[in-house]
């Protein structure tokens, strides 16, 4: 083989190994969840927040329902809103719905999962397992990508750096 074809080809070979780990998506029954992300916390911080957008193909709504880690005591279903210059965060307590043919984003200052009682700190590069649950979808397992604190939602990114 001449080097420049050795080269492409090892170049191709990378190329296809790594598109999986690009993409940063999850699929399951008509929902896609796209990269989900976690802000890094600090030592001794023993909450952090979760985000990422969940697409719904299907025909029906479905529902966030819950979600659990090992990383955390409790991971719980949040919402932020502004109130007179006041940020007040609540859980949602009836799930988060994701209505059919629409895409729901959990974001920093709206929607968002909350790892309370962290047991070690989320530290950036690493990758968190997390179970959501869905009313309809079920179980779905995806790896939130721990990103630098302040950090934008990688969905705005440009992957190719990731």
């Amino acid at each position: 083989m001449t080097r420049s074809l050795l080269f492409r080809t090892a170049l191709l070979l990378l190329a296809a190994a790594s598109a999986p780990l690009l993409a940063h998506s999850f699929k399951s029954g008509g929902l896609t969840i796209d990269h989900p992300w976690a802000r890094e916390t600090a030592q001794g911080q023993v909450v952090g927040g979760g985000f990422m957008d969940i697409r719904n193909a299907g025909k029906a709504d479905d529902r966030l329902l819950s979600a659990t880690s090992p990383v955390a005591a409790e991971v719980q279903l949040h919402t932020m809103t502004m109130d007179n210059g006041v940020m007040r965060m609540r859980q949602v307590k009836d799930g988060i719905v994701i209505p059919a043919g629409q895409t729901v984003s959990l974001k920093p200052g709206g929607l968002h999962i909350m790892f309370m009682g962290l047991k070690r700190p989320l530290a950036k590069g690493t990758k968190v397992p997390v179970s959501l649950r869905f009313q309809r979808a079920g179980a779905v397992r995806v790896q939130f990508a721990v990103r630098q604190a302040g950090g934008m939602n990688p969905a705005a990114m440009n992957h190719a750096g990731h």
